[in-house]
């Protein structure tokens, strides 16, 4: 994975292959810095030995991470998708909720339900509610997260995460189309998930 260091004053935009990461250093005065998603899907998550890269937020277009209210050690951005963001030194960053303190409290809750299945569930229903679209017969999420990735937002191992896949694909309610990076689902299971909004 490609690595890069950026600190909460960087200037312009800053464009990230997928699968690459940015550390954001946080701000250290109170102009209430931020970065802006301008194109793409980033994953937001803590860069800390402690957490093992835990994932906080996930972001698309539009959302932006406050970089004075980052723990000291920062916070890391990876690309989903390929990405494109951009500082917003002494500037104002969006209103209403805080899109990284709302994706936490929704990883959270998922957390929280009682089987991996429904922790399964709720995630896919989540991502796609926030960051998909209704194709036809399927909902299609843009992007695909490894099953390590998925394994850690349901707080499961990889091969729990692998073998509940594979059932959600022999059910026919999961396809992965190999001439395209996303997943289709159906609207069933995303309409039937626990914590849907």
């Amino acid at each position: 994975m490609g690595f890069r260091f950026l600190d909460g004053h960087s200037e312009g935009s800053i464009r990230l292959p997928t699968g690459h990461s940015a550390l954001i250093n946080p701000c250290q005065d109170s102009t209430g810095s931020a970065m802006e998603v301008i194109d793409g899907i980033a994953r937001v998550f803590c860069p800390c030995e402690e957490t093992e890269g835990m994932t906080i937020a996930f972001l698309q277009a539009g959302e932006s991470l406050r970089t004075d209210r980052l723990c000291s050690d920062g916070v890391c951005v990876e690309a989903i998708t390929p990405l494109l963001f951009r500082s917003l030194s002494n500037g104002q960053p969006g209103q209403g909720v805080d899109p990284v303190n709302e994706w936490t409290l929704q990883l959270l809750r998922i957390r929280h339900l009682g089987t991996a299945e429904q922790r399964l569930h709720a995630l896919l229903g989540l991502l796609v509610n926030r960051m998909g679209k209704r194709c036809g017969d399927w909902c299609v999420l843009p992007f695909r997260l490894k099953h390590e990735r998925i394994a850690e937002l349901i707080g499961t191992t990889r091969v729990t995460a692998t073998k509940l896949l594979s059932s959600l694909r022999v059910s026919e309610q999961l396809h992965t189309p190999t001439q395209t990076p996303g997943l289709w689902l159906a609207p069933e299971l995303i309409a039937a998930a626990p914590l849907a909004a």
